[in-house]
Parts: C-alpha cells; sequence; structure tokens
C-alpha cells in the first residue's frame, strides 16, 4: 500500500503555492530582461535568476514539499542525497537552456517559443522522474508508460502556455496568471508522474540505503529560502516595469529572415 499525502491534502495546496510563487517571480525576472538598453550579459543574468527561481523553488522545492507525503506505511523510504541535488542543478539548468533558447522576446518565433516549451516542459519531467531516482524503497519501482507519456505532454503544454504568456503580457496580474499556469504544469505533472508510479515491496529486501528526508529538509529550506531571495532582491531593486520597453510591438510581422 502506497499513500501520497500521507501527512495530509495540505501538502498538495502548499507544494501548488509553491510553484506559483517561484514561477511568477521567476517570470518577473525573465520580463525583466526585455528591459531597454539591457546588455546581452544582464540579460543572461536575469535569464540565471528566472531559472534559479523557476527551477529551483517553481519546480524542484513544489517536489520536494509534495514528495514528503509519499510513504510506504510499515517500510522505511530512504532519499540518496546526490541524486536529490542533482536533480535540482538539472531543473536549473534546463530551464535556463528553455529560456536562452525562446530568448523572451516579443520577436521571437513562434518555432522557437515551441522548442523552448518543450525543453522547460521535459525540464519538470528531468527534474521528478529525477527525484524519483533519489527515493529508495525496500523493493523497487516501476513506471505505467501511459501516465508517463500523459505527464510529459501536461507539463510541455503548460510550460509552452507560460513562455507565451511571459511576452504576451505586462503587468503582474498578468504574469501571476502565468505563475498560475506554469504552477498546473509542475503540479499537474508531479502527481501524474506519481500515479505512474508502480512499488513493488519485497519483505525480505534489505533496508534501503539513503537518509530519511527530515534529516535533510531543514538545510533545504534554508538553500531554497537564499535562492528565492536573490530574485526577489534583484527585482526590488531595479527599474519598474515603466522602464520596460518592448523588443518589437506584438502585432508586427515576424521577419523570418531576421530571425534566421
Amino acid at each position: 500500500m502506497v499513500h501520497h499525502f500521507d501527512m495530509g491534502v495540505w501538502l498538495l495546496f502548499l507544494s501548488y503555492a509553491t510553484s506559483v510563487v517561484g514561477a511568477t517571480i521567476g517570470l518577473t525576472c525573465a520580463h525583466q530582461a526585455q528591459a531597454r538598453g539591457v546588455t546581452p550579459n544582464v540579460r543572461l543574468g536575469w535569464l540565471a535568476l528566472a531559472a534559479l527561481s523557476i527551477g529551483g523553488i517553481g519546480i524542484w522545492l513544489m517536489h520536494f514539499i509534495a514528495i514528503l507525503g509519499f510513504s510506504t506505511p510499515g517500510q522505511p523510504i530512504r532519499f540518496d542525497i546526490a541524486r536529490t541535488a542533482l536533480s535540482a542543478v538539472l531543473a536549473i539548468t534546463a530551464v535556463f537552456v528553455g529560456l536562452v533558447v525562446f530568448g523572451v522576446r516579443q520577436k521571437s518565433a513562434t518555432w522557437r517559443l515551441i522548442v523552448a516549451g518543450a525543453v522547460t516542459g521535459l525540464a519538470v519531467n528531468l527534474m521528478h522522474y529525477t527525484g524519483m531516482w533519489a527515493v529508495n524503497v525496500k523493493g523497487d519501482l516501476s513506471y505505467n508508460p501511459f501516465l508517463v507519456v500523459l505527464s510529459i505532454i501536461i507539463a510541455v503544454g503548460a510550460a509552452t502556455a507560460a513562455l507565451w504568456f511571459t511576452v504576451r503580457t505586462d503587468g503582474l496580474p498578468q504574469r501571476l496568471m502565468a505563475g498560475l499556469v506554469m504552477g498546473v504544469a509542475v503540479v499537474g505533472m508531479h502527481f501524474v508522474g506519481m500515479a505512474a508510479v508502480d512499488v513493488n515491496l519485497d519483505a525480505n529486501a534489505p533496508d534501503p540505503a539513503g537518509v530519511e528526508v527530515f534529516s535533510f529538509l531543514f538545510p533545504v529550506f534554508i538553500l531554497s529560502a537564499a535562492a528565492l531571495a536573490l530574485p526577489i532582491v534583484a527585482i526590488l531593486t531595479t527599474q519598474k516595469d515603466d522602464d520596460i520597453t518592448p523588443d518589437e510591438p506584438l502585432d508586427r510581422p515576424l521577419d523570418t529572415a531576421a530571425v534566421r
């Protein structure tokens, strides 16, 4: 018997709120990358902060909070620290790549949106299944292929929509809406991915290697708070939205020759 809400359904709401906050702050950083006169290096800096917030908080921390409810009653669950850390690095790196591909510019071609949405959505999946790779149980884990594919479709579709919102909206309410969409992508993907898990427990198997989740819970939240503080401080100490100018008007025909 496997439980996904062993600590209560409130973890679902907390994980979703965490994802929305991380995504909204990250998309705000991505929006700042459009500011008038921003140099390529500064733009990359904003995108790095966006990736830290979206990938580190909106995706990885959400997964970590939600996984607290995963349990196999009567049997221990342990975590591989190195693989858990790897999942965080992969999430941040993959989101950064997706944002760089997209460029976060209104003149970005449709193909860039599709590619960046796919990369960012797959980043959610990559983080999730790497994070699950870090979970050790008294037995083994297997996955339902159909639900795995469904989780990928959910993540890619909603991540693409969130990126589209980033360049098609101007203002905190609109970016909050984009964050809500991104939160749906991450949380939806997570729990569909968890539904795909089939835990095969073996009472005769050796106890799983690793550490208990609560033994490194405090350091995770301290590091996450620091990671979230960096983009927040950057946003609060930089120019306001009124100083941000789109690269090109939304209704200007795409110059495919320039994109190429």
